[in-house]
């Protein structure tokens, strides 16, 4: 094997992703954060969408009042 051979096996195992820890982790590292970004932030946004709107106007029948009114 040539020595420029050699050092461009080198290069390229040290840009490879199993075999650059360094680079690996800190990638992962990324990845992570974003995923984590996405899940809170889409979380966030499906509790905004669907949001308590307030009590609803309700008809309550006369006859079932704690003092019922009848005809």
């Amino acid at each position: 094997m040539s020595q420029e051979h050699v050092t461009e096996v080198i290069e390229t195992k040290q840009k490879d992703f199993a075999y650059s820890w360094v680079s690996s982790s800190r990638f992962l590292f990324y990845v992570q954060v974003a995923l984590i970004l996405a899940l809170v932030l889409g979380g966030s946004y499906a509790l905004y969408t669907h949001a308590y709107a307030g009590k609803p106007e309700v008809e309550i029948p006369g006859n079932t009042l704690y003092n019922p009114v009848y005809k």
